[in-house]
């Protein structure tokens, strides 16, 4: 969009009244006070119960336990530790809620809060507190707190679901980065966030550039736009308006005192994240390679041992008979070595029991029919190269147990985007940099959608989702469905 704006109408400043807003801010954070004042008690709590009632004795233990000491001491602190949290940003709306992120703030919280009590037995040397008691203190008032934010998340996001604690907001710019900012947004009703519309110069009004998304009108209007919707925040297309007409619409939304946020211009490759850096005092955007970093590639490898070790227990009988099976049936190796291509487009060998005749290529060069479906699809439902095993074993899913090994192996995820062979690449276009930023997997939103019955373009789509939504719950509950998926034999050729 390159219309010029009419600079005095966009500064014009209109009172901009967001009380309902507030309350729900205020509501929202004294809640979650309140939460965490009753994490902290039962912490503290049980740290007396097992250090005293229960009566273990690996640290030193008083003659007697002077539980009005420890309550009066318990109350006094408390208070202290909500002033902590809230140095540590756990009351601040824009880190509340997110994720790791939060957790890891909630145990540095708990940990400086305990350097706390230290410093002050130190300070004032009558005051005695029990080691034994400020080691469990630290552990179980840090493992409360992270139930405590655990359920209370679960608690908002349905509420937000259902339409409390949301936020309203509008989109400068339908461009096609604003058109996918949207469509990312609407599928993430946790998120909070209500979509009242777009502001854009090149729609008409009550057009919808998204579905259910309308135009509202032109950049010029959008004083009396956020006045009219009582919009909470502003979110800006960076690349549907110019330079110049940009920092008119940031004065002017600073004016109405109306939180804005801009997008990077690059929402197809930061799935990854970004971080900010300055150089020279210019601050600038720096991509990380990995969607996943920290403590989630922490527990989604803790899964991916302990799930595959398993698994591999279990099946190990079940392998040996098919082995051999294989090896009955037809000529060739019990493996299927299938080169795919993994993080950062690397290729590895994905494990497979063969299943197919070993001239299968010969087979398909010679029919074009069943060449093209082929070249289509990627697969083939009545495909003339299996064997009688292979065909079993197919409906089952038991042909991808072998790549079992790739997971432990660090190649694969037992949860993850659809493995791919770098001729397929070409299929992803521009989002093939967001599917390589994570482990293929054996299993995941595909595989639970209908497996062979979903569209190629529909497999893309998924695939984009679940990488630009991860978490380790995700990744439990796909694992969860695709038990009945398997048994069910939904896609299964």
């Amino acid at each position: 969009m390159t219309t010029q704006t009419n600079t005095a109408q966009l500064t014009e400043t209109i009172p901009v009244k967001l009380t309902s807003q507030l309350t729900q801010k205020i509501t929202l954070l004294s809640l979650l006070a309140f939460s965490d004042l009753i994490a902290i008690t039962l912490g503290f709590l049980l740290a007396y119960v097992i250090r005293f009632e229960i009566g273990i004795t690996w640290m030193y233990q008083p003659a007697e336990s002077p539980i009005d000491f420890y309550q009066s001491f318990v109350f006094f602190i408390t208070p202290g530790w909500l002033l902590i949290f809230a140095i540590f940003g756990l009351y601040d709306l824009r880190t509340v809620f997110s994720g790791m992120e939060e957790y890891a703030r909630v145990f540095n919280a708990c940990t400086f809060g305990m350097m706390f009590i230290i410093v002050l037995t130190f300070l004032y040397p009558t005051l005695f507190v029990a080691r034994g008691w400020v080691v469990l203190s630290w552990l179980l008032v840090s493992a409360s707190m992270g139930l405590e934010r655990f359920g209370f998340r679960r608690v908002i996001h349905q509420l937000r679901v259902n339409g409390y604690f949301v936020r309203k907001i509008i989109i400068v710019g339908a461009n096609e980065e604003g058109k996918a900012i949207a469509q990312q947004l609407k599928s993430h009703p946790k998120a909070g966030i209500k979509i009242v519309g777009f502001i854009d110069d090149k729609f008409n009004v009550d057009s919808e550039p998204v579905a259910h998304i309308p135009a509202l009108g032109p950049t010029n209007s959008i004083t009396k736009l956020i006045e009219q919707h009582k919009v909470h925040e502003v979110i800006i297309a960076s690349t549907a308006l110019a330079r110049e007409n940009l920092l008119d619409l940031f004065q002017t939304l600073d004016s109405l005192d109306v939180p804005a946020r801009m997008s990077s211009g690059l929402y197809e490759i930061l799935t990854t994240g970004v971080e900010v850096h300055q150089v020279g005092n210019v601050p600038l955007l720096s991509v990380n390679k990995v969607r996943l970093t920290g403590a989630e590639v922490v527990l989604k490898r803790m899964l991916d041992l302990l799930g595959a070790t398993a698994a591999i227990v279990m099946f190990l009988p079940i392998m040996i008979v098919l082995g051999i099976a294989i090896k009955l049936d037809s000529p060739g190796p019990i493996i299927y070595r299938r080169r795919v291509v993994g993080v950062g487009g690397k290729l590895f060998d994905a494990f497979k029991f063969r299943t197919m005749v070993t001239d299968a290529d010969k087979v398909l060069a010679q029919n074009s029919a069943l060449r093209k479906e082929f070249e289509q699809n990627h697969k083939l439902k009545d495909d003339p190269r299996v064997t009688r095993v292979g065909r079993f074993i197919r409906k089952t899913s038991l042909d991808e147990v072998p790549q079992l090994f790739n997971v432990l192996f660090g190649q694969m995820s037992l949860v993850g985007p659809r493995m791919i062979t770098s001729p397929e690449r070409a299929y992803y276009g521009k989002w093939s940099m967001n599917l390589f930023t994570v482990k293929p997997g054996m299993t995941g939103l595909w595989q639970v959608s209908g497996r062979s019955n979903v569209s190629y373009e529909e497999r893309v789509r998924l695939d984009m989702h679940y990488i630009r939504n991860y978490s380790i719950w995700l990744d439990i509950y796909l694992l969860w469905l695709t038990i009945p998926a398997v048994l069910q034999r939904r896609g299964a050729f």
